[in-house]
């Protein structure tokens, strides 16, 4: 695993984590920003969650907070984990319904884009969603999936992970919306998602596992679905028999330039 500046920060005796006053001002900038870019953007669904979360804006939340909603909706609980975990961890998390959640939160000097999943990124954009049966029955269908997994398969749903969870589009009555937690948590891509420049697919779970991405840029290309029941419905299916054809068929060419090389 590659190495992050960021410490995730310890309960104590109590369970409860302190965060200096700073941490929470920059929880503050991010969610107030980001709740006015998401409007008339995310999906139904997500906004539901939002209001059943009730999150702080003058504070982060605590963990306690989060699982007490959760837990009423859906069983599902968030977990506390360092800055970054092996894939055995986060798919051992997921199939137990449990989500990780490192509890840091980025600097003022990475506002726009930190690559790793903090604080922000997880409760702000995914967890509003854990709430809804749909999405959670398919992210714990992934997690048991993944645990059972040889680290070949693993990569191909990986790519499936990134092209909902983290980077999907849905179709709804109003129009296109955002459901995917990467794009919820960026101001940048929240816009930029929805706009005409990248490329929008009907979403294609084998060809969604047989699309390369980089984490490092705004998605050339995003899959969309019919409607966040969809997601339901691809659990029920053979997606590791998906899983093998995608390894049969091979990777679609990138539509995106090859990263580059650090001096």
């Amino acid at each position: 695993m590659k190495q992050t500046q960021y410490v995730a920060r310890e309960p104590d005796a109590q369970g409860f984590i302190h965060y200096p006053p700073e941490e929470h001002a920059v929880w503050n900038t991010l969610i107030t920003r980001q709740l006015k870019v998401i409007e008339g953007r995310a999906c139904q669904e997500y906004l539901d969650g939002i209001d059943k979360l009730g999150l702080p804006l003058d504070r982060i939340p605590q963990l306690g907070e989060i699982n007490k909603v959760l837990a009423e909706t859906t069983g599902w609980q968030v977990a506390r984990v360092p800055a970054l975990i092996p894939f055995q961890t986060f798919f051992e998390l997921l199939a137990n319904k449990q989500f990780p959640v490192a509890t840091f939160i980025r600097t003022r000097e990475e506002l726009d884009y930190l690559q790793e999943p903090d604080i922000f990124h997880e409760i702000f954009g995914h967890c509003p969603l854990l709430t809804n049966p749909w999405f959670a029955e398919f992210t714990h269908t992934y997690g048991k999936l993944g645990l059972a997994a040889t680290k070949e398969q693993r990569v191909y749903l990986a790519r499936l992970y990134w092209m909902t969870i983290e980077f999907g589009l849905v179709d709804t009555p109003e129009g296109r919306r955002i459901y995917g937690g990467g794009i919820l948590s960026s101001p940048k891509e929240t816009v930029y998602s929805l706009s005409s420049e990248p490329e929008h697919q009907a979403f294609d779970p084998l060809e969604a596992m047989r699309t390369p991405y980089r984490i490092d840029i705004l998605q050339p290309l995003y899959f969309v679905l019919p409607n966040l029941k969809r997601l339901f419905e691809v659990a029920q299916e053979d997606i590791m028999g998906m899983v093998e054809r995608g390894m049969q068929l091979g990777l679609h060419a990138p539509k995106f330039p090859p990263k580059p090389k650090a001096a």
